[in-house]
């Protein structure tokens, strides 16, 4: 009874909305509001036929044979070469790619390139290299995205060991930066599936780095280095074999965030340690702060899938409802279970981008819209990006919150009730990962000790870990009510550091350069930057992250840079 006491207690407190002002509204709030005027008439079209060019283009890069695709790599990796060895040291910026600053996905606007710098064009590294399927092994370049690499291998009952859900997004990024799936609570991230990087080095050295070889210090600092250490020109990643569809189970959860957090931790890492028990795919979406579905698959054979009484749902259809209101329905008819085509599955999040298409088109998940013009979604993240112009970027940053909190996963209900307190921000995405405890400690590591606490998820060699998705606008927004964008960002990295959480930096980040190196481990990444000779080369992964436009003091001084440690001790 005492303990019912306190959950009430505590209820009534998440549920008691902090006091915020009335904010007064400017001409940027009603032209955020009207956007979606631009984005049907002008980032619609435009996507859709972006998109299908991009198609011909993997549908002509198929058609090439695997010799002559490797052929066409090995002279743009000589292009690369000889364009490194091209700089002036003493007059050039430093080294970045000559991709076009609102291309990236990330919502990290790339303000380094608007600094002085000098470019290398990797525009032509987008092909799929070699699908080995006696080593299980795929041979491809940075630019292949997860929509080209998933159509190629699907129908072989083979795929990525991580394939993460937007098409977009593409291997370099995944690698150098960030990448989770609900596959991940097995495979860890994207990154601990390569088993080998090709990298031009500062000095124009083509290496391969393995976990094994003479460069194992490269191949652990690789991972959210974003790109400072080395050009990324190919990886060789690990393939699973699948079946053609997913059965997947959506388990409705109600209960304080605590209890969400219980439920989410139980679908997955069973508490007897029974790895039978493991799906093969995990995710969960809180919707608020009492209630939340958490959804674990299978891989199921094309006859399981059509055996009479089984429902197949195939969501890729541009008329069917967004997957997350789909999982929601959850909540009032019960549990229940159906089957995904594969591939339709891992792009489940794709045409309403998680649930940001409500914003960017508040009637895009009508059914009227998503019959007549459901095809043309999504909206390219990029268009978006080159439209919104310096106010509405501001704006953004302001307003709007698109974060991922990595956790441990027992701390998963305390970060959602911080982020109920802070932010208000729903539906909540939860991806569990695996962080591996590796021969040398990477940026991202487990908590010291961890493998004795026997806690739920870990295993000897990994720490379970969550991505905590904030995606939308606060509720404070929605309201109406003044809502401080920058300040909730700077108390959430606080929040992460205090509690050995970590952000990826495709995000905007708030941090200063000695907060950033307590919130990740710089020891091998500064190693590898001299040994490899990135310093006064390739920018430090602190600048390209850091937030606003670059000061020519600061490029000076990072064209300049001294070789000696850049970051802070950690306390």
């Amino acid at each position: 009874e005492e303990r019912n006491l306190k959950v009430s207690a505590k209820m009534s407190d998440l549920q008691a909305p902090l006091v915020r002002p009335k904010r007064k509204k400017t001409w940027v709030d009603y032209f955020v509001k009207f956007r979606w005027i631009i984005v049907i008439f002008v980032v619609l079209p435009i996507s859709a036929t972006l998109y299908f060019l991009i198609y011909l283009g993997d549908i002509w890069s198929e058609s090439k044979s695997y010799e002559k695709r490797r052929k066409e790599h090995d002279q743009n990796v000589m292009k690369v070469i000889k364009r490194l060895k091209e700089r002036n040291a003493a007059k050039d910026g430093l080294v970045c790619t000559a991709r076009k600053p609102w291309i990236a996905v990330g919502m990290r606007n790339v303000d380094y390139k608007r600094a002085r710098h000098f470019e290398v064009d990797l525009g032509e590294f987008r092909n799929i290299l070699e699908i080995n399927k006696e080593k299980m092994i795929a041979r491809v370049e940075p630019l292949v995205n997860m929509g080209q690499i998933s159509r190629a291998t699907v129908p072989m009952n083979l795929s990525l060991a991580v394939v993460a859900e937007l098409d977009d997004l593409t291997v370099g990024g995944l690698i150098n930066g960030y990448g989770i799936e609900g596959s991940s609570h097995i495979h860890g991230l994207f990154a601990d599936t390569v088993e080998a990087y090709e990298i031009v080095l500062a000095g124009g050295e083509l290496v391969r780095a393995t976990k094994d070889n003479e460069y194992s210090d490269l191949y652990y600092a690789i991972p959210w280095s974003q790109g400072t250490l080395g050009l990324l020109v190919a990886a060789e990643i690990k393939l699973i074999p699948v079946k053609e569809y997913m059965r997947l189970t959506y388990i409705p959860v109600k209960g304080d965030l605590q209890t969400l957090a219980q439920g989410y931790m139980d679908s997955f890492a069973p508490k007897d340690g029974d790895k039978s028990k493991i799906p093969d795919f995990v995710e969960g979406m809180v919707y608020n702060a009492t209630e939340g579905v958490m959804m674990v698959g299978t891989y199921a054979s094309k006859e399981e899938a059509k055996k009479k009484g089984n429902k197949i749902n195939n969501v890729g259809w541009w008329f069917k409802p967004w997957f997350y209101q789909h999982a929601q329905t959850a909540l009032k008819k019960g549990q229940f279970v159906e089957y995904i085509p594969t591939r339709e599955y891992y792009h489940r999040h794709t045409r309403c981008l998680y649930w940001e298409g409500k914003l960017i088109l508040p009637f895009g998940d009508q059914f009227w819209f998503r019959f007549l013009f459901g095809w043309l979604m999504p909206p390219k993240v990029s268009l978006l990006k080159a439209t919104q112009g310096e106010a509405i970027r501001n704006y953004y940053h302001d307003m709007h919150v698109i974060q991922d909190m990595l956790v441990p996963l027992y701390k998963v209900g305390d970060a959602l009730e911080w982020v109920h307190r802070e932010m208000e921000v729903y539906p909540i995405w939860l991806c569990p990962h695996k962080l591996y405890k590796t021969p040398i400690k990477q940026q991202i590591y487990p908590e010291p000790g961890f493998e004795y606490e026997n806690r739920q998820g870990d295993t000897e060699d990994a720490q379970m870990y969550t991505d905590v998705g904030v995606y939308y606008a606060p509720g404070p927004v929605l309201r109406g009510e003044e809502f401080d964008g920058s300040e909730a960002v700077r108390k959430m990295e606080k929040w992460l550091i205090e509690n050995h959480g970590f952000q990826p930096q495709y995000a905007v980040s708030e941090l200063d350069e000695k907060s950033f190196w307590r919130m990740f481990d710089g020891d091998l990444y500064e190693h590898c930057r001299k040994k490899y000779r990135a310093v006064g080369t390739f920018m430090s992964v602190y600048y390209k992250s850091k937030k606003g436009r670059k000061t020519e003091k600061e490029v000076r001084e990072a064209e300049q840079a001294h070789l000696e440690t850049a970051y802070a001790e950690a306390d």
